[in-house]
This record gives C-alpha cells, structure tokens and sequence, in this order.
C-alpha cells in the first residue's frame, strides 16, 4: 500500500498544470499603492462602510487615484447579480440597501475635498427600480452637503425598467452620466451575457432625449477579441445615441477563471482609435492602454465644459 506522502506525489504527478501567467507588456506597469494618501483614502472607505469599484474591479490605476485622494464610489453594496466574464466584481445575493450610504457618500465626498465624483455601482437586478432611487438619493445628499462638486454618475443598465430610471436620476440633475457599452454587439452573448447591446444604446440616447445638457459617456474595453471595423462600428452608434465623451481602454484580465486577453493593444493603435474617434464628432476621447472610465474624470469634465463651449461658439459665429 503506497505511503500517504506517496499517494500526496502521485496526486501532484497527475494534477494538471498550472497556466502560465500572461506576461503584460513594458507599456501596461503600475506601482504598488504605498502612499500615506493610499492608505488614508482607504481608511475613510472603512469608516464609512462604503464600497469602491477601484478595489472590487481590481482597478490597476488605484495607487495613483487613491494618492490624489480620488475614489470611485461603488453603492448599492459590493456584490452584483450579474456574472459578467470580465468584472472582478463578486456575484451573488446582495444584502438590503444601505440607507445611510448615500449621506456617508456626501461625507466622503466632503472629507477628501472632491471637486468632481464618480458615483457607480453593482447590478440590482432584485431590486424593482434596479437601483435608480438610490443613484438619486446620493446626488440629492452630494448636492446639500457638498454643493460645488460636480457629479458624474456611471450606471448599470436598470434592465426592462431603464426609461423610468432614467427619467428619475436624470430629474435628479448630475452633470455627467455614463453607462458603458464595454464591447463590440458580436461579444455581448459571452463577454456581457446579462445584457444587451442596443438597450444600452437606448439608455444613452434617453438620457440625452430628456436631458440634452447632461454630458453623455460611455466606454469599450479592446483586447478580447474585437474586430477593428467593429470598434468603428461601435462609435457610429455611440455618436446616433449623443454620446459626448468616449473611453477606450485595454481589458486585463482579473483572474484565470475570467475571459482571457487576446490581444495586448499598442499606444499607437490606440492613438489610431482616437483619432478616428474625434474625427467622428466627440466631444471629447480617451484612449489608451490604462484609461478606465473614472480616470482623470475631473480633468477630463472640465475639458468636456471647455469642448463645448468652443462648439457653442463656432455655431454661434457660423449663423
């Protein structure tokens, strides 16, 4: 009879063999987050009991956001219903709503003096509205507490209830609302299963309908797969659907149980995408291997309100 440490052998002999980790490139290299302001934002998040999408999405850029004292807000808790097969995020059965989170985000929001929020969060597909009430409450307590910081909000796609969601969010008056589209219509049914392609393109053209000041966003991730010409594709609906400001980066993937990378993107394609992209009317691009759709959103919302008015003024000398 073979030894337990023998049997223990045998089992390593026939185990299967671990995959190799997919080498990133020079151009996709982060530092470890070790700063005190790291630390001191990631305190004020435990103290609040409020989660965030650079921790949950495994955010590679969180050392420099959370150093600046930038953080994307995560409500409705930090588990989704939904699987998708690039987000880190966890799925399950979400706890009940948090009625002190949307004061606890305003209390954020003040303690790390945010001039510009990003306000994000899971699928709620258990809830009736899917979340909306919640996205309204946290503007309207960001708008008492906090009431020169200006707002973006990045929401789910409320499915089957989305016009009446956005109806009430857009009532409530953020200054940016975005909603990504993530990939390509051809990769939705295993990158994005839970969700549909043109509801989303819906979504962003309601909120411009009922609201045409609102600035529109919305962002794809590359590197799984897609075609170029379906990239193209992708910003031609974008621009039917009003959207101002687009966000192109590269997907990596969080573990080996999620969709695998198929291709790492240079800068200079990159830099093809964009170009591409402004020439199709945004207002506003980012493209590059580590943009993700809350970096640099203040920056980036001040140059949209910039954009504009430059737009509003070559109409005004052409008529």
């Amino acid at each position: 009879m073979a030894s337990r440490s023998g049997n223990r052998y045998l089992r390593r002999m026939n185990a299967p063999a671990a995959l190799p980790r997919q080498r990133k490139p020079d151009w996709i290299r982060v530092k470890a987050p070790v700063s005190e302001g790291y630390h001191k934002t990631r305190k004020l998040m435990r103290d609040l009991n409020l989660a965030t999408v650079c921790e949950e999405a495994a955010c590679p850029n969180i050392g420099e956001c959370w150093t600046k004292k930038h953080a994307t807000v995560m409500i409705l808790g930090d588990t989704c219903t939904r699987a998708c097969a690039f987000c880190n995020v966890k799925t399950g059965m979400p706890r009940a709503v948090d009625p002190l989170e949307p004061e606890h985000v305003a209390v954020a929001a003040a303690e790390l003096g945010l001039e510009h929020i990003v306000v994000t969060s899971v699928d709620r597909d258990d809830l009736p509205d899917g979340g909306a009430s919640q996205f309204v409450k946290v503007i309207q307590a960001l708008r008492r507490n906090t009431p020169n910081t200006t707002i973006e909000i990045l929401t789910p796609d409320f499915r089957n209830k989305s016009e009446a969601a956005v109806e009430a969010i857009v009532e409530a008056g953020p200054d940016v609302y975005n909603h990504n589209l993530e990939t390509v219509p051809r990769l939705y049914p295993t990158i994005r299963p839970g969700a549909r392609y043109y509801a989303s393109l819906r979504l962003l053209e309601s909120v411009k309908r009922h609201a045409p000041h609102i600035f529109t966003k919305s962002g794809v991730m590359v590197g799984l797969g897609e075609q170029r010409l379906e990239v193209h594709q992708v910003m031609d609906d974008m621009r039917s659907a009003g959207v101002d400001f687009l966000t192109m980066g590269q997907y990596l993937q969080p573990t080996p149980r999620h969709a695998k990378v198929e291709e790492f993107v240079t800068p200079k394609a990159f830099d093809a995408y964009a170009a591409i992209a402004r020439a199709k009317g945004f207002l506003l691009v980012a493209a590059s291997p580590m943009t993700r759709s809350s970096y640099h959103a203040g920056d980036d919302f001040k140059k949209m309100q910039q954009a504009r008015q430059a737009q509003l003024a070559r109409t005004n000398a052409a008529a």
